[in-house]
């Protein structure tokens, strides 16, 4: 796999409707550096949570109250996303909640090409981060994102 730049990206959730987007994360790697970061609280359908949720990530509706909408934020980081190559740890959830986002606020999916370092690794994220000494705070967006893009520059060697 000759992959030079892609871009990680992490999704926190509200509560268990994929398209409660509350938090997003993204590191974009160009030429086996981190070039550009992203950090940003979004305003879920209703800023509704469940305290199951609050209590992973410690995001509540305090936190998002005045934050942006997924469409507003979606402007900011498509280019990251369309056409790219795109990491996730767990993609099967990532990837999903930003296909069922897109939908629920009626916005066309984008092509990219997929990759997750759940699939790649096989062990939990908190896991792998212990093990080869990757700073993690889990369950924050970018945290989780800047881990994975480590890991997968790992593997891509």
């Amino acid at each position: 796999m000759n992959i030079t730049s892609f871009t990680a990206i992490d999704f926190e959730t509200a509560q268990p409707k994929q398209h409660s987007i509350c938090q997003v994360g993204i590191v974009r790697v160009e030429n086996g550096e981190i070039v550009e970061t992203y950090n940003q609280l979004v305003y879920p359908p209703d800023n509704y949570y469940w305290d199951r949720f609050i209590d992973i990530h410690g995001i509540s509706p305090s936190d998002t109250k005045f934050s942006p909408i997924f469409p507003d934020v979606w402007e900011e980081i498509k280019h990251f996303i369309e056409g790219q190559e795109v990491v996730a740890h767990n993609g099967a959830f990532d990837f999903s909640v930003l296909n069922k986002t897109l939908d629920y606020y009626g916005m066309e999916s984008v092509q990219f090409k997929q990759h997750c370092t759940y699939k790649i690794y096989k062990k939990k994220l908190n896991v792998l981060c212990e093990e080869y000494g990757i700073q993690l705070k889990h369950h924050d967006a970018l945290s989780d994102a800047k881990a994975c893009a480590e890991l997968f520059k790992m593997h891509l060697g």
